[in-house]
């Protein structure tokens, strides 16, 4: 199984994730994701054994009880790229700044330390929290998006989180499809 923990949007941001991509449509050599699987990753875990299933939904539970979050609104908004505007491979849309950033983190170095001490590889990068709309796989569109992104700032919405979710990625001719293996209430 190849896993990942994260928080979901809600089908209610489907059509701002979309708006947002169209701002970035006429960028040649950029492969959009699925606006209705729009999700914030905190913790890639990779290729792992089904078996291991109950020790992670464990880990999960323990780190949202250390880091001490309840459910909390966050807002999405703006755009970003990886690694850098000179260098883009992700363009993405990005959790604001006091309005569930903060909350964001902490479970996210809540399940990093947790997922870790099971034998799963520590983040070699700061964490950012985002929800990636877009992969750049070649440069042909990279001065729109540039521009795009130095220059707009999109306000996709505000969502309550309520879980986070370890999910499933399975990768198809479509693209990645994820299905929510179990889910941890805040």
């Amino acid at each position: 199984m190849r896993l990942f923990v994260s928080i979901d949007l809600p089908e209610t941001l489907t059509e701002a994730v979309a708006d947002a991509q169209a701002r970035l449509s006429d960028a040649d050599g950029l492969r959009f994701t699925d606006p209705e699987q729009a999700h914030l990753t905190l913790k890639f875990l990779g290729d792992t054994d089904s078996e291991r299933v109950p020790e992670i939904e464990d880990a999960m539970e323990s780190a949202v009880a250390e880091a001490g979050v309840g459910p909390f609104d966050a807002t999405v908004g703006g755009f970003g790229v990886f690694p850098s505007l000179d260098y883009i491979s992700v363009v993405w849309t990005g959790i604001r700044d006091g309005a569930g950033a903060a909350e964001t983190t902490r479970l996210h170095e809540a399940v990093e330390r947790e997922t870790v001490e099971l034998g799963f590889e520590e983040e070699s990068h700061e964490f950012t929290p985002h929800v990636t709309v877009a992969r750049m796989d070649d440069a042909r569109g990279k001065d729109l998006v540039q521009r795009v992104v130095e220059e707009e700032d999109p306000e996709l919405g505000t969502f309550r989180v309520e879980d986070i979710r370890l999910k499933e990625s399975t990768l198809t001719d479509e693209g990645p499809r994820y299905d929510t293996v179990t889910r941890v209430e805040l």
